[in-house]
């Protein structure tokens, strides 16, 4: 099934979009949330009278007026432009400098701010009103509406066939409105049906007063869906064999959205029309929209049936869950002490003992502090803490295990090693280090003695006369010259400012 048209379009929406709109939001989390409600309330009544733009005496006059009508309406304090200030904050509402309205030069530098709703802002202030008149006995499946969808469609392959745009732009636009409103009702009708049926158990009686005019709203508009579902598939059918692409194309010539350019036009009506397709069409392997509707409405019945057999029953037995409550309750209260009525409680309801445990995450900054226990990643706990309550400690030491065969591996690891440090430690001495290139041991063997040299180094009147640097087998010795010099090695070259290398073997180094 094709997703809504807000729906496919907030998942497109990255997490830093997410964030700013849901900053919208920020009012309904204050304390005086009520405050900040009735100030956009008055808002909206003067936007109501076409009046957008609005200072802060202006919103103070309108809040007055709603208190005459309506007694909840707080009263109006000395903070409303800071109220507002706050409303800019979040984004809800614009605050823009206006100096036309200062009568004086006192309130022109005074800096006189005018507000006016942000798209946004109005769209969420909007939602928050939706939310606060929903009505649970307003939700209702229509049944009608089937009708006047075949209809449109009907009008609109008449339309596209007879290249009448705007005829096209207006079934079109209806049949969006409609279908939005349809999926609307039906998801909205299930949910509250969810509710009820969730909350028989502590009333019943409500359950049972309307059980018979639910059950046969949903019957009228399974029969009324079944009716006319071939129909609406026919008649898509028929509007596709007068050319879709047509049809998208005169749906948005005469679209006069001024904010959208014409091959945005023509993708926005594309992907209505495939929705709408969607609900009355099947692909091949799936279930097109309204059959799923048919489904979970079916599968709504039967559950409302259930459970009517299931309280009828109850009422007949005298037995269901108040009547098992009342009878444990009386038993808790016979019990002769407080620890038979724990024990038969824990019984009861299978309680026992907990154990806290708890752990420190590695990435601690990685986990929100508004994350549930139940969403929040786990973090890993030692079996001991976990099976017997106690912290897990380091245990006996383990004695040292001796591999004598690694270690005569690295003995004799290690005297290659030193064989091959003094092999390259001659040829320096016999043949220097400059006018050749260098292996790998003696270049490790240059670099261990230039550094112990430039440690060891004596610096006379700002200047470095000579240093020397030293093993068991060689000597090198910085010589001063005026040109430099080089040392070319496997890896690269190494520049030697002001100096060059000589090697002469040490005397009473070992040979060998």
């Amino acid at each position: 099934m094709a997703d809504s048209r807000g729906g496919s379009r907030a998942l497109d929406l990255d997490a830093l979009a997410v964030g700013d709109r849901f900053k919208l939001f920020n009012f309904t989390q204050r304390d005086d949330y009520v405050v900040y409600l009735w100030v956009l309330r008055a808002m909206d009544r003067l936007r109501a009278v076409h009046r957008v733009q609005v200072d802060s005496d202006d919103v103070a006059a309108a809040m007055a007026e709603l208190a005459l009508i309506h007694d909840e309406v707080p009263l109006v304090d000395t903070s409303l432009r800071g109220r507002l200030d706050a409303l800019s904050a979040d984004g809800i509402i614009l605050r823009l400098e206006d100096a036309s309205r200062a009568g004086s030069l006192a309130r022109y530098r005074n800096r006189q701010s005018v507000y006016q709703f942000s798209e946004l802002g109005y769209r969420a202030f909007t939602a928050v009103e939706d939310v606060l008149a929903a009505r649970v006995r307003d939700a209702n499946l229509s049944r009608l509406v089937f009708s006047d969808i075949l209809d449109d469609l009907k009008s609109l392959a008449v339309a596209n066939r007879g290249g009448d745009d705007e005829q096209v732009y207006r079934r079109l636009s209806r049949l969006d409105q409609v279908m939005e409103d349809m999926v609307r009702r039906s998801a909205r009708f299930h949910v509250t049906l969810g509710e009820i049926v969730t909350s028989t158990e502590a009333s019943p009686e409500l359950f049972l007063r309307y059980k018979n005019a639910l059950l046969t709203h949903m019957t009228d508009f399974m029969a009324e869906l079944d009716r006319y579902l071939p129909r609406l598939h026919r008649a898509v059918l028929e509007v596709e064999a007068t050319g879709v692409n047509t049809m998208l194309v005169r749906a948005a010539d005469a679209d006069d959205r001024p904010f959208l350019s014409a091959g945005e036009r023509i993708e926005d009506w594309k992907r209505r029309w495939e929705v709408l397709r969607a609900w009355f069409t099947a692909e091949p392997g799936a279930e097109s929209g309204a059959a799923d509707l048919r489904r979970a409405t079916r599968t709504a019945v039967s559950g409302v049936i259930a459970l009517l057999r299931q309280l009828a029953e109850a009422q007949r037995g005298g037995v269901n869950r108040a009547s098992e409550l009342r009878h444990l309750a009386e038993w808790i209260c016979d019990t002769p002490d407080e620890d038979a009525a724990y024990a038969l409680m824990s019984a009861a309801f299978n309680m026992g003992s907990a154990r806290h445990l708890g752990g420190a995450h590695e990435d601690v900054e990685q986990i929100s502090p508004r994350a549930t226990w139940w969403a929040a990643p786990g973090v890993e706990i030692a079996l001991t803490p976990f099976r017997t309550g106690r912290q897990a400690g380091p245990g006996i030491p383990q004695p040292v295990r001796a591999d004598l065969r690694a270690r005569a591996d690295l003995r004799r690891q290690q005297i290659a090693a030193r064989v091959a440090e003094r092999e390259a430690a001659r040829g320096l001495v016999d043949s220097g280090a400059h006018g050749r290139v260098l292996d790998e041991a003696e270049t490790r063997v240059v670099l261990s003695l230039l550094t112990r040299a430039l440690e060891a180094r004596s610096v006379v009147s700002g200047r470095l006369r000579s240093a020397t640097g030293s093993d068991d087998t060689v000597v090198l010795r910085l010589v001063p010259r005026s040109g430099g010099s080089s040392v070319r090695t496997a890896h690269g070259l190494l520049h030697l400012p002001g100096f060059a290398l000589e090697f002469s073997a040490r005397s009473g180094a070992a040979n060998g």
